[in-house]
C-alpha cells in the first residue's frame, strides 16, 4: 500500500468508501459514470467481501511526512509554515489552454527550511503551557465499529468522529458552516492543517509486535476553539479534531467544527442548533443512507396512494356535504 493521490472524485468515494486501493475506487466511479454516491453503494458492497483479519495500530500523525503544514494561529513555529499544493492562492478562472493538452509548467517549491523535519503539533505548543485542554488518554479500552455495529445513542466520541470521517462532505460542510452563522457558535481558530503520509501498522498476535503495512496519505485538522472556564478551573481554549483521507482540507475543518459542535453537553453548553445534536447529524451524515431513503420514492406506492386518494376523496365529500346543508340553514333565515 502506498501513499497515493486520487483525483477530487476518487478522493470523496475514498473518504466515503473507506479506504480502497485507487484502482477500485477508479473502476466503481468509472461503472458509476462518474457518480460518486452510486460508486459508494458499489464500493461499499465491495469491501463486506473481502476478508477482515484484524485492525491496525492507531496511526501517528505527529511523525507525518509533511507535504503541506498550515497554521492560521502562529505565523512563526517550529516546523515552518509550509504552503505545498493547493488551490488557496490561485486565480478561480476557467484555463482554456487546458484544452490544447499541453503539458503545464512545474509548480514552484520553496526551499526546505531547516528545522522542517520537526513539525510538533500547534494544539501541543499550547497544551504545553496549560492553554488547551488535555487530549483525552488512551485507556486501552475498545473502540466500536459503527460500519459491524448499530449505534446507540448518546454515541461516545470515537463513534461520531468515525461517522463524520465517512460522512457526506456537502453534509458536513453544510453543518459546519451553520456553526460559523451562530446555530452552535464555537469561535474557531485553524490550530493547523497538516497533509501528507503516515505509516500504517499491524500487530499481528503471534508475532506481538507492529509489522508496517505501508503508507496512507492523510489530512488532519486541529480546531482551536472557544475557551471555557469557572470557580474551580482557568480558562482554557478547547478542541475540535478532523481526519480525512487524501488532501482533504475543506472536509478535515469541517469535521472538526462539527466535533467541536457535538461536544456541547460535554462541555456544559446548551443544545440549542441541529449542529450540536448528535442524533441528528449522525443519522443524516451518510450518503447513502439518505440516498437509499430518499430515491426509495421512485418505487411503486400504488397501494399507499390510492388508499390516501380514497381518504381525500371521502373527505372532500363530506366537506361538500356540510357546505350544502350551511348553505340550505343560512337561505332558510
Amino acid at each position: 500500500m502506498t501513499a497515493e493521490t486520487p483525483r477530487p472524485g476518487s478522493r470523496r468515494l475514498l473518504i466515503a468508501g473507506g479506504g480502497l486501493p485507487s484502482l477500485a475506487l477508479a473502476l466503481a466511479l468509472k461503472q458509476a459514470r462518474g457518480d460518486v454516491v452510486e460508486a459508494v453503494f458499489l464500493v461499499r458492497a465491495y469491501r463486506t467481501t473481502l476478508p477482515r483479519f484484524g485492525a491496525s495500530a492507531p496511526v501517528d500523525t505527529g511523525t507525518m511526512a509533511v507535504e503541506r503544514r498550515v497554521s492560521a494561529t502562529f505565523k512563526d513555529l517550529p516546523g515552518g509554515q509550509v504552503l505545498g499544493p493547493t488551490f488557496d492562492y490561485t486565480h478561480r478562472l476557467v484555463d482554456f489552454a487546458l484544452a490544447a493538452d499541453t503539458a503545464s509548467e512545474p509548480a514552484a517549491e520553496a526551499e526546505p527550511r531547516a528545522d522542517a523535519g520537526t513539525c510538533p503539533r500547534v494544539t501541543d505548543l499550547l497544551a504545553q503551557d496549560g492553554l488547551i485542554e488535555a487530549s483525552p488518554p488512551d485507556d486501552g479500552a475498545p473502540v466500536g465499529d459503527l460500519t459491524r455495529e448499530p449505534v446507540d445513542y448518546p454515541a461516545d466520541r470515537a463513534l461520531r468522529l468515525q461517522a463524520l470521517a465517512r460522512g457526506d462532505e456537502g453534509f458536513v460542510l453544510g453543518l459546519a458552516y451553520s456553526t460559523q452563522r451562530g446555530y452552535g457558535r464555537t469561535h474557531p481558530f485553524v490550530g493547523e492543517i497538516r497533509v501528507g503520509a503516515v505509516a500504517v501498522e499491524f500487530v499481528p498476535e503471534e508475532l506481538g509486535f507492529a509489522v508496517p503495512l505501508g503508507r496512507v496519505r492523510l489530512t488532519e485538522c486541529q480546531m482551536v476553539n472557544q475557551f471555557k472556564g469557572s470557580g474551580a478551573a482557568a480558562p482554557q481554549f478547547t478542541r475540535g479534531y478532523g481526519l480525512s483521507f487524501g488532501q482533504s482540507e475543506r472536509k478535515a475543518m469541517a469535521m472538526a467544527l462539527v466535533d467541536r459542535a457535538l461536544r456541547a453537553e460535554e462541555l456544559g453548553e446548551p443544545v440549542a442548533s441541529p449542529a450540536q445534536d448528535q442524533e441528528f447529524v449522525l443519522a443524516h451524515c451518510d450518503s447513502l443512507q439518505a440516498t437509499g431513503f430518499v430515491e426509495h420514492l421512485k418505487l411503486p406506492h400504488y397501494v399507499d396512494f390510492q388508499a390516501e386518494l380514497e381518504l381525500v376523496r371521502r373527505l372532500r365529500a363530506e366537506f361538500e356535504r356540510k357546505t350544502e346543508t350551511v348553505e340550505m340553514q343560512e337561505a332558510a333565515e
